[in-house]
């Protein structure tokens, strides 16, 4: 009975750590106002008849703060890399120039950067939905072993461990919050 407590906590702290890694992944691909290669991830290209990730047909780097350059490694892929990112509809146009796609990345406005940081929070909030559903979800195993004869100081002590990793995961959240929110109201 032991062990499937265990295995209980240990299935809500993957849950929680997965929702984080889902949180950072999103905020990656925001935008706020710097040249970010993440910005491109997701993107796929119809590469000779096979969806490829942006990534594994080119180079791309930031030669500056404003600029994101793709460097493709066959050169026929930049029309489709080129009419990819426009599909993409994040809002960035591609320039081509020779061999080479430049991205330039406009300023933001103080309104979109508001806009973006009331988007963060609401993202914020769903990964803390979803840390909560996950302690939910293990208390509601942990009263079942209970009723099935697990001892109650067990339990007790199973819920209160529950408790303090979704207070820690919560935490990281509200860390990881802060620090997008100052990156994207940086000037």
């Amino acid at each position: 009975m032991e062990e499937e407590v265990l295995f209980c906590i240990e299935e809500a702290k993957e849950n929680m750590e997965n929702a984080i890694k889902h949180l950072e992944n999103d905020f990656k691909k925001m935008r706020a106002g710097r040249a970010d290669p993440h910005i491109l991830d997701g993107i796929f290209i119809d590469y000779y008849g096979v969806k490829t990730p942006l990534n594994q047909v080119s180079n791309i780097n930031t030669p500056d703060p404003r600029t994101i350059s793709v460097h493709p490694w066959d050169k026929q892929a930049t029309e489709a890399i080129e009419k990819a990112i426009l599909a993409a509809n994040i809002g960035l146009t591609p320039i081509i120039s020779g061999d080479i796609i430049r991205i330039n990345i406009p300023m933001l406005t103080e309104e979109r950067r508001k806009m973006l940081v009331k988007q963060v929070k609401t993202e914020g909030e769903n990964t803390k939905i979803v840390v909560r559903n996950a302690r939910r979800d293990a208390n509601e195993m942990i009263k079942k072993y209970k009723k099935d004869g697990l001892a109650e100081d067990l339990a007790k002590d199973a819920e209160n461990n529950i408790q303090k990793i979704t207070d820690d995961f919560i935490k990281k959240i509200d860390t990881i919050l802060e620090k997008k929110e100052k990156d994207i109201m940086t000037v």
